[in-house]
């Protein structure tokens, strides 16, 4: 037996996980394992989200993940060759925050992300 999901329930679906991911990117930052979570539900629920305002902010998140994780090794890869991976560290960990937080306001006031 199929249960068909009305497009009111899908839309309420597609905020929840949103939310849910923005949560685990929050809380990358006290457990880190959380990070790969989000990412994982961001690509497997990206379908779910196609053509609705919820899609930019999976690209807002994928984003941020993949930038973050290049910077973490841009700052690692200092931290050995020239002793500035600290200060790489401290500013990407910075935008990250603020990627959070800007995404997450904007999900909460219904507004698509403007993708950068």
């Amino acid at each position: 037996m199929s249960v068909e999901t009305t497009p009111e329930q899908a839309d309420i679906n597609n905020k929840n996980i949103t939310q849910l991911i923005y949560g685990l990117y929050a809380a990358s930052l006290i457990v880190g394992i959380t990070w790969l979570v989000a990412i994982i539900l961001n690509y497997v629920k990206r379908d779910d989200v196609v053509n609705t305002v919820y899609e930019s902010h999976f690209r807002w998140q994928i984003r941020t993940f993949w930038f973050g994780l290049l910077w973490g090794v841009v700052g690692f890869i200092l931290v050995f060759a020239f002793g500035i991976g600290l200060i790489v560290w401290g500013v990407s960990g910075i935008w990250y925050i603020y990627r959070i937080v800007k995404g997450w306001l904007r999900l909460t006031e219904g507004k698509p992300m403007y993708v950068a």
